[in-house]
């Protein structure tokens, strides 16, 4: 795992741990999030480092958008203004090329939104996705009833640091291929945390049934790295949720529906 997705999980366990209190310090903050860095084996000393790499490498990535998006609107402007010229002089050539040019932009707008809404790890959604699309802007609450399932990988630190990033990687991208054989929409949520959101008509007891099923297939399974083979497993809390349930909300209670859940497969799976 990379040291930006690092310091990611440990920013969001600190913010999950001061979630309750009412007054929070810095002095109080500081050695919440040590204690979760020392968890995670992170060197303190190199953080702010990582932090500002990882913001110069999303400032960079949002850079880049705005001049894209800049670009397009110019584009789409000017494609307009040759238009309405088109169409007063009735030129059926330049309508043609306007209808053309417009398809490109088309085009490359869709690779601008793939970019923005799809993990470049796993291709799933994005939270930005989720936020976006599921979400009211304005309270951050679901604009329509469902079911949402928050999946988190057990063992996964250790599966990093025996075989490497590299392999890690390639475990994520695993997980979230077999989470797509649901009928949910996959969201990377951070880390080796994913959420599914199923249909509204679907019952808890039906994805629990499809999560449950998908986690039983996946542990009859050994994953290979060059000689040496490991299982994997993974976690689950689910929660229906109505319209206009916050998500912080609904990922709460899901998130405790999965930490019993946790506690019940680590007694059964002991290990990769």
């Amino acid at each position: 795992m990379r040291e930006s997705d690092i310091l990611k999980i440990i920013s969001n366990e600190t913010k999950k741990s001061i979630d309750g209190l009412t007054v929070v310090t810095p002095s109080l903050y500081n050695s919440i999030f040590t204690k979760f860095a020392l968890k995670h084996n992170a060197n303190l000393d190199d953080s702010e480092i990582i932090s500002d790499k990882f913001l110069d490498e999303k400032i960079s990535t949002l850079t880049d958008l705005q001049n894209l998006t800049s670009k397009n609107a110019l584009q789409l402007s000017q494609h307009t203004a040759k238009a309405i010229f088109a169409i007063k002089e009735k030129d059926d050539s330049l309508l043609k090329e306007v209808l053309k040019e417009t398809q490109k932009l088309r085009l490359e707008i869709e690779k601008l939104k793939e970019s923005i809404y799809k993990d470049s790890l796993t291709h799933v959604y994005t939270r930005k996705w989720l936020c976006e699309n599921l979400l009211d802007a304005e309270t951050q609450n679901f604009k329509d009833p469902g079911t949402l399932a928050i999946i988190d990988l057990n063992y996964f630190k250790i599966i990093n640091d025996t075989y490497g990033h590299i392999i890690g990687d390639k475990v994520l991208i695993f997980m979230a291929n077999q989470l797509k054989k649901t009928r949910g929409q996959v969201v990377r949520y951070g880390g080796d945390e994913f959420i599914v959101i199923f249909p509204a008509h679907t019952t808890k007891e039906n994805a629990f049934s499809e999560l449950n099923t998908l986690r039983e297939n996946i542990l009859h399974k050994n994953l290979k790295v060059k000689d040496a083979e490991f299982k994997m497993s993974f976690s689950f809390g689910i929660h229906k949720y109505m319209a206009n349930k916050g998500l912080i909300d609904v990922i709460d209670f899901a998130d405790k529906n999965m930490y019993k859940d946790k506690l019940k497969i680590k007694e059964r799976i002991k290990g990769i």
